[in-house]
């Protein structure tokens, strides 16, 4: 049926016209009606109305543009914004990340290993100190294993990487050279405790590294062990890197310790038997002796009571140390802004915002405070922080000038011959080895 369209004419009257079925009324431009007319047709899903000279006239508008497309170019632009917005910010991040640093050490326990395992417990703050010497600082994860032979009180004991280097030393201070007898060790399943059971990260950025210290070589006559050409590979794929630290001079070791360093990657160096550990006693020692006891009563363990007690711990085995490992670890703890390494000490926490202290529950907190109101408990934490970091400040002066005495008498030693200790090794290979994953050491 054909459709009518009402059109008013020049002289105010209401005329009609047909249109053909397969016309569309308003299919042409649509020109002004009146309002006097009864007959407006209505207009179609999509269209608008247009207000006209007349006050209470309308017209059938075309459809707005696309308000669809307009969305869409500005969801893309928002899009393309925020994308470019969080390369900028990934780039930024990557850029400021921490180089991190793996290191394990793999030493021989067994009776002939005394000297070297008394200069690794004199020295393994001082170690750790120069591993993170980088700039910027190097997040650091420690590892242990000791090992002995078949037989004995153990095959081999491991301790877990951690950023706890307080734990780490601790185990150590507790390994003692007994047992051995026989020349070979179990070199091999020592190696494979390490290689295989260690958690070692998945990102080929950190760098990953392994110091087996002994002076016997490896069992070759246990069928059903492990054998170290294969676990070198395995490493290598791993990106793990062994260096191998000869004590003493046993002929048959020599071979096969430059073997497994170069399978891997890794380097050789041989040491006196002793280990050749020179301990630098300084004129500051005593000043950071007596600031760390200072810094001891700062500490606020929180946590069970399992936990409190460990952070004792770790501070009664600093204030029991010698003078030189414990000036080394108070210059480490400034460096890493801590007290004391590992969990469980609530300044430390607060700084690092590992916890808040309105999520920790009273009877976690040391007796003293657990009578506080949250204004006096926060008011003696600002005072006790105060206090950390005036001392901490005093640490980090006090320790440069120890560090600068100790490297003169370094130098003084190395010119004489005698600069060859086990120390004095890790650190030229962490330096080396350290340039593979853009770590700089230059001064």
């Amino acid at each position: 049926m054909a459709a009518r369209f009402s059109k008013t004419a020049s002289n105010g009257s209401i005329r009609t016209r047909k249109t053909r079925p397969s016309e569309n009324a308003f299919s042409s431009t649509p020109r002004p009606i009146s309002t006097c007319s009864r007959n407006i047709p209505r207009p179609r899903p999509g269209w608008r109305l247009a207000k006209t000279s007349c006050s209470r006239s309308t017209t059938p508008f075309m459809k707005s543009p696309n308000n669809t497309m307009k969305k869409t170019v500005t969801f893309l632009t928002l899009a393309m914004a925020i994308g470019w917005s969080q390369i900028v910010n990934a780039k930024t991040k990557t850029s400021e990340a921490k180089p991190r640093i793996e290191v394990c050490f793999v030493l021989d326990t067994t009776g002939s290993m005394g000297g070297l395992i008394e200069g690794a417990k004199q020295k393994i703050w001082s170690i750790a100190n120069e591993m993170i010497s980088a700039k910027p600082t190097p997040e650091l994860k420690l590892g242990l294993i000791g090992y002995r032979d078949r037989g004995d009180e153990y095959v081999v004991k491991s301790f877990q990487l951690t950023d706890d280097i307080d734990s780490i030393y601790g185990h150590l201070r507790d390994f003692k050279a007994e047992g051995g007898g026989d020349e070979p060790e179990s070199v091999n399943e020592a190696l494979a405790e390490t290689i295989e059971k260690m958690p070692w990260s998945q990102d080929r950025k950190v760098l990953k590294i392994i110091f087996l210290v002994g002076d016997a070589p490896p069992h070759l006559d246990y069928a059903d062990g492990p054998k170290y050409p294969e676990l070198c590979r395995i490493a290598a794929k791993k990106d793990l890197i062994i260096n191998t630290v000869q004590c003493g001079n046993i002929a048959e070791t020599t071979p096969i310790w430059k073997e497994i360093a170069k399978l891997s990657e890794g380097s050789y160096a041989a040491i006196a038997q002793s280990g050749g550990v020179a301990v630098i006693a300084t004129p500051m020692d005593d000043g950071l002796a007596r600031l760390n006891k200072k810094i001891g009563a700062t500490l606020i363990p929180y946590g069970n009571a399992a936990l409190q007690r460990e952070v004792a711990a770790k501070q009664a085995f600093a204030e029991s140390a010698p003078a030189s490992a414990a000036a080394d670890r108070l210059s480490y703890n400034a460096k890493t802004g801590k007290a004391v390494q590992g969990r469980g000490e609530l300044l430390d926490a607060l700084a690092n915002n590992e916890v808040k202290l309105d999520a920790i529950d009273k009877k976690d907190l040391p007796k003293e405070f657990q009578e506080l109101t949250k204004q006096e408990m926060e008011a003696r934490i600002a005072k006790t922080r105060a206090e950390r970091d005036s001392l901490q400040k005093e640490v980090q002066d006090l320790a440069k000038k120890r560090d600068a005495y100790i490297q003169a008498e370094n130098k003084r030693l190395a010119e004489a011959g005698k600069g060859d200790g086990f120390d004095e090794k890790v650190a030229e290979t962490i330096h080396q080895q350290a340039e593979r994953k853009g770590i700089n050491y230059t001064p």
